[in-house]
């Protein structure tokens, strides 16, 4: 009986939190960690016209040369390039990127920009365009209708706008015209890159590999794994074995990330604070204007005019002053923080000079 009690006194103080639980320990797959060394995309890129715009097109000389060209490959021929009415056309990139093991016949997304003065690609359809790789070899073509995702309209001066329509994209626009070769590993091994370099990680998938084949860490962001004699003409099966393994993540290194431009601050659960104390205080400016009309006698022979009225208006609140004790994590910061009303901006100046001082110990990231 007491040890029953005991342990119905352990559970509800573990429940009511004054008794800590054990920590449930996250598994992820490696697959999900690490990528096949050699294993990669490749991307391709080419020139070509898209043509159909309502007079939305470029008035570039290139334009106009690229589509005499253009007819004179199709069999048509014109005297001049300017014969062909302006505004209709314009020249564009397009870009592709192609995944490992592609075959012939494979079709991929390809994304489609414009390069001169072209106002919108808005219902324009792409002219076959051959795409190649940086060793100039074409490895694909690419042609179709483009989805720019908004309109751009103007009209009388005025103008609106939902998105950039200069650019756009032609899902499955371009097919592949070889198969690309992809070579798994080396002649008896294969190595793991961790998509973030980690010395703790990286050891402890050579640790959880070890025990299906040979595995080594060879530096902070890749394991060497010897594939056994069994594998050696069937690697995709043995690397299903391995990328379905688990392992135990590390906790990533303290940071506080900003962006400046939306003042947006994501602060990590490890940052800690060195004893620091942090002064705020508000001042706004306010410059209020009227405009009123000075209107003379009627027998004094004067004009009427128009003047501006000024008034400035500077309002300094308190400042606030806030000691921050020795390894203050988290919760204390917000909380302080939040006790003095600081402002996602402020949030940001306070943050940039707590980092400068040697308070605040974690990456400061600025986006």
């Amino acid at each position: 009986m007491k040890k029953v009690l005991a342990s119905v006194l352990i559970m509800m103080l573990m429940i009511t939190g004054l008794l800590p639980a054990k920590a449930i320990e996250a598994k992820v797959r490696i697959m999900d960690l690490t990528h096949i060394k050699g294993v990669r995309e490749n991307q391709l890129v080419g020139y070509g016209i898209v043509v159909g715009l309502p007079g939305t097109g470029d008035n570039s000389r290139s334009t106009q040369i690229t589509n005499k060209m253009l007819l004179r490959n199709l069999g048509t021929v014109i005297e001049q390039e300017n014969y062909i009415q302006k505004g209709a056309s314009a020249a564009v990139i397009v870009t592709a990127t192609v995944p490992p093991f592609s075959k012939n016949g494979d079709k991929i997304d390809c994304t489609v920009s414009a390069i001169a003065d072209a106002k919108s690609l808005e219902g324009g359809v792409l002219v076959q365009t051959i795409l190649k790789a940086p060793n100039g070899e074409a490895v694909a073509v690419a042609q179709g209708p483009l989805s720019v995702g908004g309109i751009n309209k103007i009209a009388g001066g005025s103008s609106a706008r939902t998105a950039i329509t200069t650019s756009g994209r032609i899902p499955g626009g371009a097919i592949i015209e070889r198969d690309i070769y992809t070579e798994i590993g080396d002649e008896d091994s294969i190595t793991l890159c961790l998509d973030k370099s980690d010395y703790t990680l990286v050891s402890r998938i050579a640790d959880t590999v070890s025990k299906v084949a040979p595995a080594h860490a060879i530096d902070g962001s890749s394991v060497r794994v010897t594939v056994p004699p069994k594998f050696l003409n069937d690697r995709v099966t043995f690397l299903s074995i391995i990328e379905n393994l688990e392992v135990s993540p590390t906790l990533e290194k303290a940071k506080v990330v900003v962006n400046e431009r939306t003042g947006t601050v994501v602060i990590g659960a490890d940052v800690k604070l060195l004893p620091a104390a942090v002064a705020h205080g508000n001042i706004t400016v306010t410059v209020s204007t009227s405009n009123e009309v000075s209107q003379p006698n009627p027998f004094a022979n004067g004009a009427t005019v128009g003047f501006e009225n000024s008034d400035i208006t500077i309002n300094k609140a308190p400042g606030s002053l806030v000691e921050m004790p020795a390894n203050s994590n988290l919760n204390d910061l917000v909380r302080a923080l939040n006790s003095i009303g600081v402002a996602p901006v402020d949030l940001i100046s306070i943050l940039q000079a707590l980092k400068k001082s040697g308070s605040l110990q974690a990456d400061l990231i600025v986006i």
